[in-house]
C-alpha cells in the first residue's frame, strides 16, 4: 500500500524502515549486477597475421550489422612500370562477376538476403573492397570479398563498360563546377612530377584502350598477394574473422596464379615542387545563369608523412587554417574563426573561396591551400595565401591553438562514431603500420602540441619548394619565380612589377 486513501503510510515510511535512503541498497535484496564493457576491452583493435602473411584486424562494436572488408597496399602511385590508370579500372571493375556470381546482380542479391551493401574505392595508395551487412551472414561476406578480390572473371565486356564508365569520369571531371578534384590532381602533379603520388589518379584518356586483361592480370600478380592485404572488420567477433579468413584466404590460388611480389614498385616518393596550368574552363558557364568565371590557384608546401611525429602538429595547423566558401552559413563548430576566414574571407569580399588541405602519404605530405577569386584578382589573391603561409611562422595565439586542437578532436571522435569509419580508420592503420593507434591516444598526441611544435615543422616546410595548380583564366597570374621568391621573403609580398604601359 503505497500512498493509498489513508494517511497511515507506515509500510514505506513509518517504523518497519524508520531511516530509509533512496541512495543506499534497501535491505534485504540482492546486490544489483549492472552489464559493463571493460573500457580497455571495448576500444581494442586485436590483430592476428595469418601463416600467408595476410593480417586480420578488428574492432567489435554493438549491433546487429557489421562492416567488412579487405584493403590492399596497391593504388596509382604502384602505375610506375604500366600505363596509368589500372587502379582507376580495378575500382570500376570491383564487384563483377567472379568464379563463384555469374554477375553484378548475383553478388547484389546475395548481400541483399543478408541487408549488405559492397563498394570500391581506390586512392593514391591503397584499394579498399568493402562490404556493410549482418553479422549472421559474416561467412558469406568474407567468402564473396575472397571471390570479388582474387577471383574476378574481368570478361571482355566488363572491361569494355568500364572503358565506358572511365571517359564518361574523365569529361564529367572537367565539367563540374567544383574543380576541387581537378586541382588536388593538378597539385600532386606538381609537386611530385612523374613519380610515386604524382602520377595520375584518373586514367588519361591515351590510356583507356590500352588497358586489357592481360595487363590487369600482369598488375594483380605483383601488387595483389597477401602480404600486402588487411582484412578489416568492425562490429564482429576477432575469433569469428580469424575462422572465416582461414577458411577463405589461406590457400586460395588467384585467378591470375602465383604472386611476384618482387615486381612490386618500392620507389619513395621524390617531392619536386613546379607548376601546372590549365587555361581552358570556357565550358563551365553555360545554361541561363552563368557559374561565374573564376580562376583557381591551389599553392602548397612538403609536409610530412604520416608516420612521423610532426603529422599531428601539421594536422593542427591544417585545422588552425581552415578556411571554406564564402556562401557558408556560420554557426558552432563551423570553423569561422579560423585563419582563412578571419584574415582571408572576410577582408576581403571579392574571394570566392579559400581552404586548407593536408594530404599525407607513407613517404611525404603536401599541406595546401585553395582559392578562387574573378581572374582580375589573381595576382592579389596569389599575395594573400603567401603571405597566410609566411604569418603561419609566426607565434600562435593561445586561443586559436586550443580552439584548433578542441576542433581537431571532436572532429576525430566524431568521424569515429560511424562504423565504416572506423573501418576504415582500422584497415589503413593496420596495413600501414601493422598497429593501430586508438582515439585516445591520438587525443593525447593532438593535447601536447604547443604554439613552439606548430612554428618549428612551418619553418621547416617553408624550405622547400612551392607546387602550384592553377586553373582559369591565367592572365594576371604572377609568374613561379615570383611566387618562390614571396615564400621566401619576411612578408610573403610579390615582387613588385613596374609595367611602361597599363
Amino acid at each position: 500500500r503505497i500512498l493509498g486513501p489513508d494517511k497511515h503510510n507506515s509500510d514505506i515510511s513509518g517504523s518497519r524502515y524508520p531511516n530509509i535512503s533512496l541512495s543506499a541498497p534497501l535491505p534485504g535484496i540482492p546486490k544489483p549486477v549492472f552489464a559493463s564493457v571493460d573500457g580497455h576491452e571495448q576500444c581494442e583493435t586485436k590483430i592476428t597475421t595469418l601463416e600467408n602473411g595476410l593480417k586480420v584486424a578488428s574492432q567489435n562494436k554493438f549491433g546487429q550489422f557489421c562492416t567488412v572488408g579487405i584493403l590492399v597496399n596497391s593504388g596509382s602511385r604502384h602505375e610506375t612500370k604500366y600505363p596509368s590508370g589500372i587502379a582507376h579500372f580495378l575500382e570500376k571493375l570491383a564487384f563483377s562477376s567472379t568464379a563463384q556470381y555469374g554477375s553484378k546482380d548475383e553478388i547484389l542479391l546475395t548481400l541483399e538476403k543478408h541487408g549488405g551493401i559492397c563498394d570500391c574505392q581506390t586512392s593514391r595508395d591503397t584499394t579498399m573492397y568493402a562490404v556493410s551487412a549482418e553479422v549472421k551472414g559474416l561467412d558469406t561476406v568474407v567468402s564473396l570479398l575472397s571471390d570479388a578480390v582474387l577471383q574476378p572473371r574481368l570478361l571482355d565486356e566488363e572491361i569494355e563498360m568500364t572503358r565506358m564508365a572511365v571517359r564518361f569520369e574523365l569529361e564529367d571531371l572537367n565539367m563540374r563546377p567544383d574543380p576541387e578534384p581537378l586541382l588536388t590532381e593538378m597539385i600532386h602533379a606538381a609537386a611530385y612530377r612523374g613519380n610515386t603520388v604524382g602520377l595520375p589518379r584518373f586514367c588519361p584518356v591515351d590510356n583507356v584502350e590500352k588497358i586489357d586483361k592481360k595487363l590487369l592480370h600482369t598488375y594483380l600478380r605483383s601488387y595483389y598477394c597477401p602480404e600486402r592485404m588487411v582484412l578489416a572488420g568492425v562490429g564482429i567477433e576477432h575469433e569469428q574473422l580469424v575462422s572465416c579468413a582461414r577458411k577463405y584466404l589461406l590457400d586460395v590460388k588467384p585467378v591470375w596464379g602465383a604472386s611476384t611480389p618482387t615486381n612490386v614498385d618500392l620507389s619513395v616518393a621524390q617531392y619536386t615542387g613546379g607548376i601546372v596550368r590549365v587555361r581552358d574552363m570556357s565550358d563551365v558557364s553555360l545554361g541561363p545563369t552563368p557559374i561565374p568565371e573564376l580562376t583557381h590557384i591551389m599553392i602548397g608546401l612538403e609536409s610530412c608523412s604520416f608516420l612521423e611525429e610532426d603529422f599531428i602538429p601539421f594536422a593542427v595547423l591544417n585545422m588552425m587554417m581552415g578556411g571554406g566558401g564564402s556562401f557558408s552559413a556560420g554557426g558552432p563548430g563551423k570553423g569561422m574563426f579560423t585563419r582563412l576566414y578571419l584574415n582571408v574571407l572576410n577582408r576581403h569580399h571579392w574571394m570566392y573561396n579559400a581552404t586548407s588541405y593536408h594530404h599525407s602519404y607513407e613517404d611525404s605530405g603536401l599541406l595546401c591551400i585553395h582559392a578562387s577569386a574573378d581572374p582580375r584578382q589573381v595576382r592579389e589573391m596569389v599575395e594573400i595565401i603567401t603571405r597566410e603561409f609566411i604569418q603561419m611562422a609566426g607565434t600562435a595565439g593561445e586561443m586559436e591553438l586550443a580552439r584548433a586542437k578542441t576542433q581537431l578532436k571532436s572532429m576525430l571522435m566524431m568521424n569515429l562514431e560511424s562504423r565504416p569509419v572506423i573501418f576504415e580508420d582500422v584497415g589503413r592503420q593496420v596495413l600501414a603500420t601493422g598497429k593501430r593507434k586508438l582515439p585516445h591516444e591520438l587525443c593525447d598526441l593532438i593535447s601536447n602540441i604547443t604554439a613552439s611544435d606548430i612554428k618549428r615543422v612551418t619553418t621547416k616546410m617553408l624550405r622547400s619548394k612551392p607546387a602550384v595548380a592553377a586553373l582559369g583564366d591565367l592572365t594576371e597570374m604572377p609568374s613561379y619565380e615570383h611566387i618562390q621568391a614571396a615564400l621566401s621573403s619576411k612578408d610573403g609580398r610579390l615582387p613588385r612589377m613596374y609595367r611602361l604601359f597599363r
